[in-house]
């Protein structure tokens, strides 16, 4: 048994349905629903005998997407020398080069500012792909 419910706007947005009719039918007892505080609940299994087919979860519906997190980072470097910015913009641009196609994609700006030797890195990506680019930098600026 599925215990998924959908608001009424959801199940309005996911027939195409005004929220006002969702709530006739709900009113009328021709759409089965639970009061939830002040609002109506529609169960999964309800929306599917009241459609006469099978119902995808609605869009916005947490079981009808996939979860997408991303990070954004910006990394200060002080006390930077030229090469050790060089260094490591190139260590980043090879690490960001060499990933799998069907990894999430992966952003990766520097820039260095020779009179203040303060470097910036800017990334921008998945959460596995960006720790693990944080860890590349702190191992080339670890003594």
């Amino acid at each position: 048994m599925s215990d998924r419910l959908y608001s009424v706007e959801q199940v309005a947005e996911h027939l195409g349905l005004h929220v006002r009719t969702v709530r006739n039918y709900v009113r009328d007892g021709r759409l089965n629903a639970v009061r939830i505080g002040k609002q109506y609940r529609i169960a999964h299994e309800d929306l599917e005998a009241f459609t006469g087919r099978p119902v995808s979860a609605p869009a916005d519906h947490p079981a009808g997407r996939q979860r997408h997190t991303e990070v954004s980072s910006i990394v200060e470097i002080d006390a930077a020398s030229p090469e050790t910015a060089h260094r490591l913009a190139t260590l980043l641009m090879s690490v960001g080069a060499n990933r799998s196609s069907d990894d999430q994609p992966l952003r990766i700006e520097t820039a260095y500012d020779r009179e203040r030797a303060r470097m910036k890195v800017i990334v921008l990506g998945g959460l596995g792909d960006t720790a693990r680019l944080l860890e590349h930098i702190e191992g080339l600026l670890t003594p």
